[in-house]
């Protein structure tokens, strides 16, 4: 049995290093990759989620002017195009009127 020692020394040394280090290192692995993935399906919905507040709070803030047409963030209170009043339009909402109240009226006329 000595015999068998000696010879196969290194080999023996290095299946322990493979059973006891490898397993470990492979199930850490494991765990921080599942981890990793919990991780992400929870952060993903969440981001979506800010995304949405966000984009809706942006939407919220934009301002049509009435006289020329020209967009504002609402961070003025007159419009940087033609120096209309702009706080008159955050009263009365584009989002809130119905289309046929915002119809335009359309005479064709025949070119000769």
């Amino acid at each position: 049995m000595n015999y068998f020692l000696k010879v196969n020394k290194n080999l023996l040394t290095y299946s322990l290093i493979v059973l006891i280090f490898i397993p470990i290192f492979g199930f850490n692995f494991f765990i921080s990759f599942i981890g990793n993935i919990l991780l992400l399906l929870f952060l993903i919905p969440l981001l979506l989620v800010l995304v949405f507040i966000g984009f809706n709070s942006y939407k919220s803030k934009i301002n049509t002017c009435s006289n020329c047409g020209a967009i504002s963030l609402g961070l003025s209170k007159i419009c940087t195009n033609c120096g209309a009043d702009l706080e008159n339009i955050s009263k009365d909402n584009q989002l809130g009127k119905k289309p046929s109240e915002s119809t335009i009226e359309v005479k064709a006329e025949e070119v000769k």
